[in-house]
């Protein structure tokens, strides 16, 4: 048996090579327990040698479903979001489920909605991750597409679940810690997004009520390596650099450890340094940087279980769920060096 190389087969094919019907074909594709087990070997046989691929256009004709969920991110370069699809696969992918992931930033066409496309191709569910925007085709696709927001809760969408960790929590926990090491200087590398508003909000709220007020210092920046670099050496060039820096981000804190290291600062005996995400960046041996932990993979299996109760019962009422972070302490934090921890004049 050959099959045209120039010519995608079909479920008519794959019938005819098996020697079943169209509509058994179909049964197995389902997975329907009435097929004997000699049909589907003799199916999944002809599948192989046909290299048939289902066509989805075909499938959501069928059965009003298409398999595919759309993950829209708000940042591919940053690794935050690595653990988050690690958990969601873990429950989509038994659902025999398909993510698909997009960003503003890189996938969406200039003009057009980061979630057009997923609305094109008629997806299951939506899983927005991150902060994003949320224009009104988003509004739209939420009331249309059951829908979770996972990793933040800085904003509100029609008819979607939220999944996030207690980012004041996190936050509260990284100036504790340092506060506990006797640090009184500390800084926070911030940023325009919901998730980094709660953080710093958080952060000025501890060191007030430590009595720290008068050290309360945020740097604006934008999230990139790049960004915590420049603020890092802005800082240090002020005159009075802080003893220690919280980032809103694992980046933002790789920058920082690259500029004190270009000044001869040495982290953690001069300068104590704690990101955010506690991605595979702060685990490598070289970096050790303490970082809060927001359970990424822990938000993304609740995140994908409450997407698949929404798409079972739309009429669900809207739900959040806040897990509680973690401190991973390594080896960037320290005691304050002696002499760095007086009020400022």
């Amino acid at each position: 048996m050959h099959q045209d190389a120039t010519k995608r087969a079909t479920i008519y094919d794959v019938a005819r090579v098996a020697g079943v019907s169209r509509a058994l074909v179909s049964l197995v594709l389902r997975g329907s327990p009435k097929v004997s087990a000699e049909k589907k070997q003799a199916v999944a046989e002809a599948i192989a040698a046909l290299d048939y691929r289902p066509s989805n256009a075909a499938r959501w004709l069928a059965s009003g479903r298409t398999g595919i969920v759309g993950v829209l991110l708000d940042d591919l370069a940053n690794p935050w979001f690595v653990e988050l699809l690690d958990g969601l696969q873990s429950i989509l992918g038994e659902q025999n489920m398909r993510m698909i992931l997009s960003d503003p930033t890189y996938l969406a066409r200039p003009g057009e909605s980061p979630v057009s496309a997923f609305m094109d191709l008629r997806v299951d569910g939506l899983v927005i991750a991150g902060d994003i925007p949320a224009d009104d085709t988003l509004l739209r696709a939420t009331t249309q597409t059951p829908a979770v927001v996972a990793g933040v809760r800085a904003f509100q969408l029609p008819s979607a679940d939220v999944v996030t960790n207690d980012d004041v929590a996190g936050a509260r926990m990284a100036v504790e810690h340092l506060i506990s090491l006797g640090h009184r200087d500390i800084t926070f590398l911030t940023a325009p997004t919901g998730s980094a508003a709660l953080r710093a909000s958080s952060y000025r709220d501890t060191m007030t009520r430590h009595g720290l007020q008068g050290h309360i210092r945020e740097i604006q920046t934008d999230l990139s390596e790049h960004s915590g670099f420049e603020a890092m050496n802005s800082l240090i060039e002020s005159g009075r650099p802080p003893t220690a820096v919280l980032a809103a981000n694992d980046v933002l804190a790789v920058g920082a450890l690259s500029a004190a290291d270009g000044h001869g600062i040495t982290v953690p005996s001069q300068l104590s340094l704690v990101g955010y995400d506690n991605t595979y960046l702060a685990g490598i041996r070289h970096l050790s940087l303490t970082s809060v932990d927001p359970v990424s993979r822990d938000v993304g299996i609740r995140a994908a279980q409450r997407l698949l109760e929404r798409m079972a019962d739309p009429s669900l009422p809207q739900r959040t769920d806040v897990l509680t972070p973690e401190l991973v302490i390594r080896n960037s934090t320290a005691p304050a060096a002696r002499g760095r921890t007086k009020s400022p004049d």
